[in-house]
């Protein structure tokens, strides 16, 4: 069951990646997007990977010290778990990558490939956007949500 689990995570976040990626400017990817649901599925197989053996997944948590963490991430249901949590949460920083760019103007030729990269390397992806973020200024007429 691990297996399979760990299998399907990527493909609940695939259709949403190749939404952002490959049609950034159908207007139907925004609203599809625009909903954090999005990340439900790799939530969902990482609470079910993790609730089951939640005991030792909170030990190895709630005080972290890395010979623990190696050896609950060093079994399947913790390497699988792992990978459902960077799923689900590269998932939702490519989602606010995409809502946050579409809104300042930026160029899709600019995004799609920096959203590939989150895809494999989000701290990286999210570090560059950021820098693109904060180093330019958006297109006229657009409208940034007052948190930027």
């Amino acid at each position: 069951m691990t297996e399979l689990l760990f299998d399907i995570t990527f493909w609940f976040a695939t259709p949403f990646w190749a939404l952002m990626i490959l049609a950034p400017g159908w207007r139907r990817t925004s609203a599809i997007v625009a909903s954090p649901l999005i990340c439900l599925p790799p939530l969902l197989v990482y609470a079910a990977l993790v609730l089951p053996e939640f005991g030792s997944f909170a030990a190895a948590l709630v005080d972290p010290e890395l010979a623990r963490l190696r050896e609950i991430l060093g079994q399947g249901s913790g390497a699988a778990a792992a990978w459902a949590h960077f799923v689900a949460f590269d998932l939702f920083l490519g989602r606010w990558i995409y809502l946050d760019s579409r809104a300042r103007g930026h160029t899709p030729l600019l995004i799609s490939p920096l959203l590939v990269l989150t895809i494999l390397f989000a701290p990286i992806g999210v570090l560059l956007y950021l820098l693109i973020r904060f180093t330019t200024t958006p297109a006229p007429g657009r409208t940034v949500p007052m948190e930027a």
